[in-house]
């Protein structure tokens, strides 16, 4: 990955250039970091011209390290005020790499209300006019685009969410079938390829990068005992390819803390309909696949194609926060409509866990009753339809709930939580608290930790090691999932040995982990300098005060203590 490649929407001009050595140890998550810091005032419009769009791999994202086709994209979000890194599957970043790219990055805005496609290919950048695609969702976009450009190509895209600039809208990246299903979901970041009137980027690559390596053989071995680690963990070699995510519904309603009629409870009493295991079992009548593969070099397929009842594709990518979120969340128990409105939220566009949350506040506020099915369909329709009240809805949990007058609204920096209620999981609370991304399971969940989750002794320290576990991950491109073998010192430090192996030098954890700190670091410098302070890293004021019915449990971090978290 040697090129970095920039388009100036306003010019409607790209070049190329090399990349130079303050790069070459910044990847993914971070990589955004460092060009956002440099090049970008924090105080910007996030839908302005001065806001710029990255799409990145990570660092091991030219090699075979197991689950490394994460792709970054990054940029000012216009739902937090903050730095974000949205994070996805999918074809794109390998397609990317293929090219010899380390990052593509959108400047500026168009001058006119020309709409454009990017077209990538072998040494070749073009924007072509993209006002036929106009007003297509991403379904329908996709399709058109494969048959004009070939079944060989990834497509990042935003559906009408993105051209309306929804606050709540998302890029979505094809996967290995050509489906729209893979989500760079959080922060809205649709909305800025949307400011920029890029409707598709369209990467169309024959040839195969050849990654550099300063020790190959090394990288070689060390990569071959981390791929057997995380066959051999439970969760990785078995529980995720079994049932997916979903597999979590289940132990989290055991646990108390599956959000439940808008984070009111954490037990939902119809878990058991939207299930792993329920989805196993209708799949397996239908002709559904449980094993699915993310993208090429996953070893892990905890992703399905999930088919109707008639056997026909519904969708796939399906995850346990949509399930989560627009099922429990929302008081409802039919699986197959919580795929239905998944598929919707793909289409259209935007986050499926905003969007789980936002239903959420509208059912508490009287719009329609906890657990009515039909009349979420409903409020989906509304947002494709584009009426007042669907763009209301498409601009997020925090903006719809403030609007209804509603007080339970589950969001943090304007951010929607994740499936999770921080009262009876406070490290993950701590993290929504205190993550630069807002309310962001991604940015350190500590579900996997040990110890009581409800009990908050040590769950500081928690959090932050998790924090900087994953954004060590997202730097590195690896998938989150991987990192559960972290739980041994020993395979941190066989990472440490195949990024020594690729970049040279020797490698140790202290070192290693320096990258996610100085990454971490560079987004606390861009939230400060956008007007973040410490009292942004707080709860809603609900969580503090209303106990979860079935344990209890309150959330009840100090501020000194949420304040100890990163303190950098």
């Amino acid at each position: 990955m040697d090129k970095i490649v920039r388009i100036d929407m306003t010019g409607k001009s790209f070049k190329a250039e090399p990349v130079t050595e303050k790069y070459t140890l910044f990847g993914g998550r971070g990589l955004i970091a460092k060009i956002l810091c440099e090049e970008v005032n924090p105080t910007c419009d996030a839908l302005g011209p001065e806001n710029k769009l990255i799409f990145c791999s990570g660092l091991l994202g030219d090699t075979p390290a197991p689950c490394s086709g994460r792709l970054s994209i990054g940029g000012k979000s216009p739902l937090t005020g903050g730095i974000k890194e949205a994070n996805s599957g999918g074809t794109f970043a390998q397609r990317l790499v293929s090219l010899g790219l380390k990052a593509l990055i959108i400047e500026g805005q168009p001058k006119d209300d020309e709409w454009s496609l990017v077209f990538l290919g072998e040494n070749t950048v073009e924007l072509l006019p993209a006002d036929k695609y106009l007003g297509m969702n991403n379904y329908e976009l996709t399709e058109n685009l494969r048959q004009e450009y070939g079944d060989k190509i990834s497509i990042a895209s935003i559906g009408c969410a993105g051209e309306r600039g929804y606050r709540n809208s998302t890029i979505q990246i094809t996967d290995l079938e050509g489906h729209p299903s893979r989500a760079a979901a959080r922060g809205g970041l649709g909305s800025v390829m949307g400011s920029k009137k890029i409707k598709a980027i369209i990467i169309k690559a024959s040839g195969k990068y050849e990654a550099k390596y300063q020790d190959k053989a090394k990288f070689v071995e060390k990569n071959r005992q981390f791929v057997k680690e995380i066959i051999a963990h439970p969760f990785t070699g078995q529980g995720l390819p079994a049932l997916g995510t979903a597999m979590l519904v289940n132990p989290m309603n055991g646990l108390g803390i599956l959000p439940t009629n808008n984070f009111s409870s954490g037990t939902f009493e119809y878990a058991e309909d939207i299930s792993g295991e329920k989805i196993a079992e209708l799949q397996a009548t239908r002709g559904g696949v449980m094993k699915h593969t993310c993208h090429r070099g996953c070893i892990v397929q905890c992703s399905q194609i999930y088919n109707d009842a008639k056997g026909e594709y519904l969708t796939s990518g399906f995850e346990y926060e949509t399930i989560g979120l627009v099922g429990a969340n929302c008081g409802i128990r039919d699986i197959d409509l919580i795929a239905q409105i998944d598929r919707m939220c793909d289409d259209l566009g935007v986050d499926t866990m905003d969007t789980g949350c936002t239903i959420g506040v509208a059912m508490e506020a009287g719009k329609i009753p906890f657990g009515d099915g039909a009349g979420a369909l409903m409020l989906v329709q509304e947002m494709k339809d584009g009426t007042t009240f669907g763009r209301l809805l498409g601009d997020g949990t925090e903006r719809a709930g403030k609007a209804f007058g509603v007080k339970r609204i589950p969001t943090v920096k304007g951010q929607a939580m994740a499936a999770y209620d921080p009262r009876g999981l406070k490290g993950t609370g701590i993290t929504y608290a205190t993550s630069t991304m807002g309310a962001d399971h991604t940015a350190g969940n500590t579900i996997s930790m040990p110890g009581n989750p409800a009990d908050k002794e040590g769950k500081v320290e928690a959090s932050r090691n998790c924090q900087v576990g994953f954004a060590l991950l997202d730097n590195l491109g690896l998938c989150i999932f991987v990192g559960v073998v972290f739980e041994n010192p020993d395979n941190i430090q066989c990472v440490a040995d195949m990024v020594g192996a690729k970049f040279g030098d020797e490698w140790d954890i202290n070192k290693l982990m320096g990258i996610a700190v100085q990454n971490l670091s560079l987004e606390k410098q861009f939230n400060r300098e956008a007007g973040f302070t410490s009292q942004d890293d707080r709860l809603p004021e609900f969580f503090y005060q209303e106990a979860l019915p079935n344990s209890g449990h309150v959330f009840d971090l100090t501020d000194e203590e949420l304040d100890q978290t990163l303190p950098f």
